[in-house]
């Protein structure tokens, strides 16, 4: 007897493709390939203790109750300085600090021999060349308004004639104390 060469081809690709499909197959494996992996492949586990942080004392008040007007006075404020040395430097005016640096830049606007090389309202600055000196004239809000001073680009109190003629003369205008 005689096979049939097309029923012996679909016998021998069926057989083929069972074999292949089940090869991949995860069902007909044994074992657990998670433990069968070397330890430094294996995922992570964290212990229960170290996975949320410590919560027990995150919602503590102190204690007293916490009121608005408490929650207001522990709040810092940037005051004026008080020395001496400064008080040469700079000056309190009444009123919003960006209506006063506004003011600032009108009255610097007027001072003979000054030249404003550039103004930075986010910042309150403005810095100026003087009488052959170039410091900055900063506006900060305070909490009596703000304070007009003369500072050096450190950041620190401008020394010389030229930052306390202008302070004086940017006091006289705007009415500071």
């Amino acid at each position: 007897m005689r096979c049939n060469p097309n029923l012996s081809r679909a016998l021998v690709a069926g057989l083929l493709l069972a074999v292949v499909a089940t090869s991949g197959c995860s069902w007909f494996r044994k074992g657990n390939k998670l433990y069968a992996e070397a330890p430094e492949n294996r995922p992570l586990e964290v212990p229960p203790d170290l996975d949320q942080p410590r919560t027990d004392g995150a919602m503590a008040v102190p204690g007293g109750s916490v009121t608005a007007s408490g929650l207001a006075a522990s709040r810092p404020t940037q005051a004026a300085p008080a020395t001496p040395a400064s008080a040469a430097n700079g000056f309190t005016v009444s009123g919003n600090r960006d209506d006063i640096f506004n003011k600032v830049g009108d009255a610097l606007g007027k001072v003979e021999g000054l030249s404003i090389a550039s103004r930075a309202q986010l910042l309150g600055a403005y810095d100026v060349n003087y009488q052959g000196s170039n410091f900055l004239v900063r506006v900060s809000a305070v909490e009596a308004g703000a304070y007009v001073s003369a500072v050096d680009p450190r950041g620190l109190p401008a020394a010389g004639d030229a930052p306390a003629q202008l302070i004086a003369s940017l006091k006289g205008t705007l009415g500071g104390r």
